[in-house]
């Protein structure tokens, strides 16, 4: 294996997680954004009223995407494996 093929190996690798954790990510941004602009109209400064719905919102992403991202983790590993194979 050449520096190219390594350095293109983490980049998918890079990539992967980036297109895997995105989901939950900005769904939790949004929310913890909605409940921040909540706060600030109701000048409640509740720490622990954001907490709740961003763990509910990312609960609800990754029962909903779960699979498609079980998917691409395996389909990343598998053509990690193959590659291995080639090079031995």
């Amino acid at each position: 294996m050449g520096a190219d093929e390594a350095v293109g190996l983490i980049n998918r690798l890079l990539w992967s997680t980036i297109i895997i954790a995105a989901p939950v990510l900005i769904a939790a941004l949004a929310v913890g954004l909605l409940i921040s602009i909540l706060q600030v109209a109701t000048q409640l400064q509740e720490m622990t009223l954001s907490y709740v719905p961003k763990l509910f919102v990312s609960a609800l992403v990754l029962v909903a995407l779960g699979p498609w991202m079980i998917g691409r983790i395996t389909q990343f590993a598998l053509s990690s494996f193959q590659m291995i194979a080639q090079l031995g």
